[in-house]
């Protein structure tokens, strides 16, 4: 794929990001499921560029959760300044809710998601809140088709299995996207797909209001 004038729009350097992202996510998969985790990373690169996101930020969308899941996330986030630039490594900081600590467990998860509720809200980075506002949309898509196809089974892969404060969290995040002026298309589909999940919620009878 070239631009107007010819150059490519996406160079190494998003080959080389696929290749960190394939060795930080080699073993894993999605939550109770045999679907390899580079799907979903592909999947939010590939919505970054639908939305206008340009190289880095697409760079950004298959890096967003390297932080997060490698073993050792400073020496990840070295390895993707060194290579990729700060602005890049801005964004997959913006858009982590952790940095992954040898031999240490995760915060728990409120606390994580709220800590990540109240930076997002001062973000003044557009990237940052296009691959946040991106992975958010593959997430909640995945929720929505497994809930129909599964049912409530689908709440006990996640950390937080109470549907009421997953709720909580993407309808947050989706008003916090809408204050900062997220593009309308992506806007309008993630309240869609939220909408949608709280309509089979609430067809489910399995939501307690959230706290």
């Amino acid at each position: 794929m070239t631009d107007s004038a010819g150059q490519p729009m996406l160079t190494d350097r998003f080959q080389q990001a696929f290749a960190l992202a394939s060795q930080v996510h080699a073993t894993q998969v999605r939550k109770r499921t045999t679907i390899p985790y580079l799907a979903h990373l592909m999947s939010v690169a590939a919505l970054v560029l639908e939305h206008g996101g340009d190289e880095d930020a697409a760079i950004a969308g298959l890096l967003h959760d390297a932080v997060e899941d490698a073993d050792d996330g400073a020496a990840i986030e070295r390895q993707i300044r060194d290579a990729f630039g700060d602005h890049v490594t801005g964004i997959v900081l913006g858009c982590s809710d952790t940095i992954a600590v040898p031999g240490q467990a995760k915060p728990p998860w409120r606390d994580r998601k709220q800590g990540y509720l109240d930076r997002l809200a001062g973000e003044t980075d557009p990237d940052v809140l296009l691959v946040s506002a991106c992975d958010k949309l593959h997430n909640t898509r995945s929720v929505l088709a497994d809930l129909r196809a599964e049912g409530d089974a689908v709440w006990q892969r996640f950390n937080q299995p109470d549907p009421s404060v997953q709720l909580w969290y993407y309808s947050s995040l989706a008003d916090i996207y809408r204050d900062h002026g997220l593009d309308p298309r992506l806007q309008a589909e993630l309240d869609r797909t939220v909408g949608a999940i709280a309509d089979e919620v609430a067809a489910l009878g399995s939501a307690a209001p959230a706290t």
